[in-house]
């Protein structure tokens, strides 16, 4: 959604009195698209005649998964912990759980297609892709990795497994969510940061000129040395001799002494506290450095919690293979505190 600056107003003045300065009013930064996060309020999972297309854009999740490093890190340490954990099955290899529980920890959802003989056996279990898996309608799934390509899995062999949504019951989507801005945030914190280091190639302050005694020439010299300031090594120094000149004839005006109030590492901190909070990770089990005296208690307490209140809701999730599939396929060695699962 784009907004327009308002049109300016001419007034007429009246006769001898001396015309003012025309006042120019001009906007920072360009329009802000509206969040999808507030669309999903007044949306559905829209239905494009053969399959219903997601009410979120899984390329978006799928490219802030790294865009955060404890964003990445909390869905990594789910996942590990759970496939370290997982009872390989005939059916189902720990290869394939790992990339299945990876998927459905991203996206809110998780695909497996059930391999079935001629008899109707089922030999195995291979993983889809959530980002390319579609639900149709009656349960129809196709796989669809661009937009000349799709393949339909043949009838009731995709097993679905997704995270509810209040909004409609087609699809899943990930609980982080709430935090996806904030990890958005710390991103572009990091990365304006590394620009600055790189380039310099910010606005740094207005260089206000309004000695008469700098004549033409003189500007054009001074405009070039700060030209070639700018970029690579442009720390440097600027020499100006005007013979004669007023003591505010030249003038520099800082105009990024607001940017420069904001703290990063506060940026950097607040985003962090808002992923881990969606994700309900210990920092701790992170390798988070605490930045106060008390540190972060007990690692091994934060991790039974963990377990018991994070992990083993997830397991139980997983569990649901085996109701449809009619057979034991998901199981996971019990978690004992101190020490290994049993064998």
């Amino acid at each position: 959604m784009t907004t327009h600056a308002p049109q300016a107003t001419h007034h007429t003045a009246s006769a001898g009195a001396t015309q003012p300065a025309g006042l120019e009013v001009f906007t920072f930064g360009e329009p802000e698209p509206i969040s999808r996060l507030r669309l999903l309020d007044y949306v559905e999972a829209m239905f494009n005649g053969r399959w219903y297309e997601p009410p979120f854009p899984l390329e978006g999740l799928a490219s802030a998964f790294r865009a955060s490093p404890h964003h990445g890190s909390a869905i990594y340490l789910k996942r590990n912990i759970l496939t370290a954990a997982f009872i390989p099955h005939p059916l189902l290899s720990r290869e394939t759980f790992k990339a299945f529980a990876l998927d459905f920890l991203v996206f809110g959802n998780g695909y497996l297609e059930g391999r079935r003989a001629v008899t109707g056996r089922t030999m195995r279990f291979e993983h889809a892709l959530s980002r390319y898996t579609r639900r149709g309608k009656d349960n129809r799934y196709f796989y669809v990795p661009s937009w000349n390509e799709e393949h339909e899995f043949p009838a009731h062999q995709v097993f679905h497994l997704r995270e509810p949504d209040i909004n409609q019951e087609l699809y899943g989507l990930p609980e982080y969510l709430s935090a996806l801005q904030s990890a958005l945030l710390n991103e572009s914190a990091t990365m304006f940061r590394r620009r600055y280091y790189e380039n310099g190639s910010h606005a740094g302050f207005i260089m206000y000129l309004s000695d008469g005694s700098v004549g033409n020439a003189d500007v054009e010299t001074l405009r070039e040395q700060l030209r070639r300031a700018k970029g690579p090594g442009n720390f440097r120094n600027l020499f100006v001799h005007a013979p004669n000149g007023k003591p505010d004839g030249l003038k520099l005006i800082p105009v990024s002494e607001v940017a420069a109030k904001d703290d990063f590492s506060a940026i950097k901190n607040a985003s962090m506290a808002d992923v881990l909070a969606a994700h309900r990770v210990p920092p701790g089990l992170l390798g988070i450095i605490p930045n106060n005296t008390g540190g972060f208690g007990n690692a091994k307490e934060a991790l039974g919690v963990f377990m018991e209140n994070e992990i083993a809701p997830l397991q139980t999730l997983f569990e649901t293979l085996n109701d449809w599939a009619g057979d034991e396929v998901v199981r996971f060695e019990p978690y004992q505190p101190g020490g290994q699962g049993a064998s």
